[in-house]
């Protein structure tokens, strides 16, 4: 017998099976970029694997050890794993530039850990328990909080000289989209004034294809 409105429990263990493989399915198709550019969007990346893979969605991996909110890492799911496969042979094989990065995003095949939302997995069981000094594992614990601090700071380092390179190569990005706007412009003052056509015919050069 089971208490009204609850499920039988063999129902139960089916259904977290199910979702369990359906989890798996979608880790595969899923594909892992590191080294992003804080100014990447979703819709860059979609626009960016466009040739290769159509983006199902984009989570990005949010870094709670630093004080800015700024993605470095994310998930992208794609249709299937085909093109998973694709999509990390790309930017293995060629340097894969996502949003004006200096330098080349990474990407690897997902891996379960990889997701928040993951369901349990069905038979494993898990115990947790308080250790206090003395215990069996206290130290390994201590040095694990120890050192988990110290790549906090050296975190901290990277990120803003990170943020630094950003903001630089966003200035020259800038100046030369600038640059090109303004050469264009003094083209297409000149094509209208009808320069050009009188400097050809001066000099006898053809603009005919």
């Amino acid at each position: 017998m089971t208490k009204r409105g609850c499920p039988p429990m063999e129902t139960s263990k089916e259904q977290a099976s199910v979702d369990y493989a359906d989890f798996k399915e979608k880790v595969k198709r899923t594909i892992y970029i590191d080294q992003l550019s804080p100014q990447v969007t979703a819709q860059v990346i979609k626009a960016a694997l466009a040739q290769c893979a159509n983006v199902v969605n984009v989570e990005f991996i949010v870094n709670y050890t630093i004080p800015y909110d700024i993605p470095s890492a994310a998930l992208v799911e794609l249709d299937n794993d085909m093109q998973a496969k694709a999509s990390v042979e790309l930017m293995t094989d060629f340097p894969f530039i996502i949003g004006g990065m200096p330098r080349p995003v990474k990407a690897t095949h997902a891996k379960a850990e990889m997701f928040q939302d993951r369901p349990p997995c069905p038979g494993l069981k898990k115990d947790f328990r308080w250790i206090k000094q003395g215990d069996d594992g206290y130290e390994t614990m201590k040095n694990l909080k120890t050192l988990a601090k110290w790549q906090e700071s050296e975190n901290m380092v990277l990120i803003k000289n990170l943020l630094d390179e950003e903001k630089e190569l966003a200035k020259q990005q800038q100046e030369a989209l600038d640059g090109n706007c303004m050469k264009y412009g003094m083209l297409e003052t000149v094509m209208q004034n009808g320069v050009i056509k009188t400097l050809a015919h001066r000099y006898g050069v053809s603009l005919d294809g």
